[in-house]
């Protein structure tokens, strides 16, 4: 039987995956008999942006990621991301009803006195929303498939394409991600972004997998390691995840 704490648990999850869903992201769906229970983000009511669930505890991903880190990381920033997003919302609606993709891909939409707020908060939702779902407990450590045939084929192993995207991380002077993506040839290719900027804006075909290295997802635990603590980070990819981005059809 569930408790009513349980109900509300599975409420606020199902309410933030069809946010995420509706934004063009895909969340895993909390499992408590494998992974512990989902986060316990609360929707605000009526509000058209949430943060999605993890999915997993805030502990699941220790030791590689502590449970601080992962509570501040998903509940604070991103948190605020979205609190900004909701409050943006009134200046401008269309961004409550354009798709997000469609938005990040192309910014100039977007009125210029609100560009830059926009990319910084709709790009944080949607870097972070997607950075959840690539990390898993206990998941697969290989990729599989025809995603790693095409990283086989593209950076000659995974060892290999592993040094080149922590080489993106290392390399992104101050805050960013590092990332891998379908390029517009249809190729595999890896790059690094500044600040919650996107491989959307960049015409990323799809994206396949990407590593915030901003010092919010690692200072607690590695200080200014960086290295160390992508390294670390490794441990913690969802391979299935990966191989569905990069299956993903193109909208």
């Amino acid at each position: 039987m569930f408790s009513r704490r349980d109900n509300l648990r599975a409420a606020a999850s199902l309410a933030g995956a069809a946010v995420a869903a509706k934004a063009g992201f895909a969340v895993p769906a909390a499992s408590p008999a494998r992974n512990g229970f989902a986060s316990p983000i609360t929707p605000v009511a009526d509000a058209p942006f949430q943060v999605p669930p993890l999915g997993y505890r805030y502990d699941a991903l220790e030791p590689y990621i502590d449970a601080t880190t992962m509570t501040i990381h998903h509940d604070r920033h991103h948190g605020s991301y979205v609190a900004a997003l909701n409050g943006l919302v009134e200046k401008y609606p269309e961004l409550s009803t354009t798709p997000v993709t469609a938005l990040l891909a192309d910014l100039s939409v977007v009125p210029e006195a609100l560009r830059a707020p926009v990319r910084n908060n709709l790009g944080g939702h949607w870097n972070h929303s997607f950075f959840w779902a690539l990390m898993v407990p206990g998941g697969t450590k290989e990729p599989a498939g025809e995603l790693k045939s095409a990283i086989d084929q593209s950076f000659g192993s995974k060892a290999n394409f592993i040094e080149k995207l922590n080489a993106a991380g290392l390399g992104r002077f101050g805050s960013g991600w590092a990332w891998l993506v379908v390029d517009k040839n249809g190729k595999l290719d890896i790059f690094s972004t500044a600040n919650q900027d996107t491989p959307l804006e960049k015409g990323a075909r799809r994206v396949v997998l990407g590593v915030d290295v901003w010092e919010h997802a690692y200072y607690l635990k590695y200080q200014n390691k960086r290295a160390d603590y992508l390294a670390a980070w490794w441990n913690t990819v969802n391979w299935d995840q990966a191989a569905a981005n990069f299956a993903k059809t193109p909208s």
